[in-house]
């Protein structure tokens, strides 16, 4: 038999993802919130973001000041060109008026419009000085730029380090039927590989936005300086290049919900398949959860494949038209040049500065791609900040200084879901020191029943007391404190022996860990290891066996020493010898100490205080071992049914 209720800390029902065909598209969603909670976590770093935009601004004015330069360095060589094309004596006008009186008026008024010199070759001195200045304006720029994005990784990372710091907060906050509701592994998807993908989102996208805007000012700038004529040109491929940016975006935006969501799901079946990955292949699973990750993944690799397909073609498309800008520009430049009315070091900067023009704004059609991407995962975050939280701890909480272990349930009433109730006008009273055995069907509410009494779920109505105090009043860890738990599915983290039983009691000796050890007649399994207590266990605990893990859970609450005790079927996983063993320990364990046993082999409770048979949330019958089994009643039915199971085996 079983606890009662729909999973719980003493028992948890999977929360994987549901089978194929199960999840319906998910609607797009407004993501306009989203940008403006992501932006408000950057309020506290706007002085650096302000040093970021400076920074940026000096990088991006040495950048646009390049294309200008270079653009005098091809005056100076063509100069030098046109000039040695003229006989050496003539003055520009003599040149000139012989250009024209020949005909040849483009040319003529090419020269006219250029600082000529007659027979004079190309100034060297002039374009090595021209060219040491360009070298110079690039190296402060790129060191600017490296400057910026030193600083953009600390605002980053410092933004990412409060937001989870306060999602590991928000997570101790829950309820545990959150946890009952979502899977493990699509929790663990939201608060790493979304919070890592809004991470990158920040450190490229707010980046990146801010030098593509400077550069778009600045290059404007210059180009309307040069020629307000080709600037006009340049400027209106703009309102064309925001029109194809957000017709793709508003196309690749519901598929990138879908690719996080079907990630968050995808991790969560491989999570679960692989802690249950033994009774998947002996149950003869294993073809349906494959179908299962197969259907998950290939929803996936759609829904990533729309998403990056789609905000893929805005680049190419910004390509396009940024080449035909080119192209106009070439073409109305070089007509120019020919009459004179420009020069043409300034249609080469020109063009520079055209392909600096549309650069940042392709630049920016890649952003909006990465920041669809960043704010769907930014929303999955936030969707768990948003959970609704345990109730607060009493602004005034009550104190216990030395906790007694006397339990009182009083008109207890719960239930998981409103139209099926539970646990209905549930009385209870326990003394310190007694041992209390609960017992009933699957479903029967014994799970549930401590449940309440650890405070995991809060009552519907009625009280529970501790000591005379209602927990409401008391803090949860005040309250939590008082009990040790012993669960029938031990929980071992990844460590050494040593800091797995010391976790009931993290100040504990070597001498103290060791004599608990002892208690539960573990020390002698532990010291057969190769490296004894100093043994690591890994995240499965497979290296040592299902017995062992339950004594190691055993002696972390000898080492503990709380008031109340929660033992359910503790010695599930042990033999019979150790069971026994671990009993009389049990027992000295429990000596003066209120206790709770969850009981599945009624036989293991038959020296208990107290026996409870719980029918559907009530207690149906109540009394010693003996005074029930005399009743004939509810818990005789269940003790005879177990062993005449037992004898039916035996036959």
């Amino acid at each position: 038999m079983s606890g009662g209720g729909p999973g719980g800390p003493m028992m948890r029902r999977p929360g994987g993802p549901p089978g194929p065909g199960a999840m319906a598209p998910e609607k797009p969603k407004a993501f306009a919130p989203a940008l403006r909670r992501l932006a408000s976590r950057l309020v506290p770093e706007r002085w650096q973001i302000t040093t970021v935009f400076v920074l940026g601004s000096i990088s991006v004015f040495f950048a646009v000041l390049g294309p200008m330069l270079l653009g005098q360095a091809t005056n100076v060589v063509f100069t030098g060109f046109l000039g040695n094309q003229i006989p050496a004596g003539l003055t520009k006008d003599q040149a000139v008026a012989a250009l024209n009186a020949a005909g040849d008026t483009g040319q003529a008024g090419l020269i006219s419009s250029m600082p000529v010199s007659p027979g004079v070759g190309v100034d060297f001195t002039q374009l090595g000085r021209i060219l040491a200045l360009v070298t110079i304006v690039y190296l402060l720029s790129s060191a600017f730029m490296w400057m910026q994005a030193y600083l953009m990784a600390g605002v980053t990372q410092r933004t990412m380090y409060r937001l989870r710091e306060e999602v590991d907060a928000k997570l101790a906050r829950l309820p545990l039927s959150y946890y009952d509701r979502h899977s493990r592994g699509d929790l663990l998807s939201r608060v790493t590989n979304d919070i890592d993908n809004v991470s990158m989102t920040l450190q490229q996208a707010l980046t990146q936005t801010i030098t593509s805007l400077l550069t778009v000012i600045g290059v404007l700038a210059m180009m309307v300086w040069i020629s307000p004529i080709l600037a006009l040109i340049s400027l209106l491929t703009v309102p064309l290049s925001f029109f194809v940016t957000i017709a793709v975006a508003r196309k690749a935006q519901p598929h990138f919900s879908q690719q996080w969501r079907w990630t968050g799901k995808l991790n969560g079946h491989v999570e679960e398949m692989y802690s249950g990955h033994e009774l998947v292949k002996v149950y003869g699973h294993r073809s349906q959860a494959i179908a299962e990750f197969n259907d998950a993944n290939e929803r996936m690799y759609e829904a990533s494949f729309k998403a990056q397909f789609l905000s893929g073609i805005a680049q190419p498309a910004m390509l396009m038209i940024s080449n035909l800008n080119y192209v106009l520009i070439a073409v109305i430049g070089g007509l120019r040049v020919s009459t004179g009315a420009i020069s043409l070091g300034d249609v080469q900067a020109f063009i520079q500065y055209s392909r600096q023009f549309t650069m940042p704004i392709t630049q920016l059609a890649g952003i909006i791609n990465l920041l669809q991407s960043g704010l769907a995962s930014a929303e999955r975050v936030f969707q768990v900040l948003d959970e609704e939280e345990e109730i607060p701890d009493s602004s005034t909480p009550s104190t216990i200084a030395v906790p007694r272990g006397r339990v009182d349930f009083q008109d207890v009433s719960f239930r998981y879901s409103n139209d099926i109730p539970l646990i209905e006008g549930l009385d209870l009273h326990v003394d310190p020191g007694e041992v209390v055995a609960i017992v009933g069907h699957t479903g029967a509410g014994k799970t549930t029943l401590v449940n309440l009494l650890m405070r995991f779920y809060e009552l519907r109505s009625g009280r529970i007391l501790l000591d005379g105090v209602d927990i409401r009043e008391l803090t949860r860890d005040e309250l939590r404190s008082t009990f040790g738990m012993v669960l029938q599915d031990a929980w071992l983290f990844t460590g050494t022996i040593r800091e797995n039983i010391a976790y009931g009691s993290l100040g504990a000796t070597n001498a103290e860990i060791e004599e608990a050890a002892k208690a539960a007649y573990v020390d002698r399994l532990v010291r057969t290891l190769p490296l004894g207590y100093e043994t690591r266990l890994d995240g499965e605990s497979s290296n040592v066996s299902a017995g062992e893990r339950q004594l190691l859970t055993i002696a972390r609450a000898f080492l503990a020493d709380p008031a109340i005790l929660i033992l359910d079927e503790a010695t599930s996983a042990v033999d019979t010898r150790t069971e026994v063993l671990v009993q009389e320990a049990m027992a000295r364990l429990r000596h003066g100490k209120t206790a709770f046993v969850i009981a599945h082999r009624l036989s293991t409770i038959r020296d208990a205080d107290t026996i409870l048979v719980l029918d559907r949330g009530r207690i149906v019958e109540q009394g010693s071992h003996e005074e029930l089994m005399e009743a004939g009643g509810a818990y005789h039915a269940l003790y005879a049914s177990q062993f005449e199971s037992a004898i039916d085996d035996v036959a």
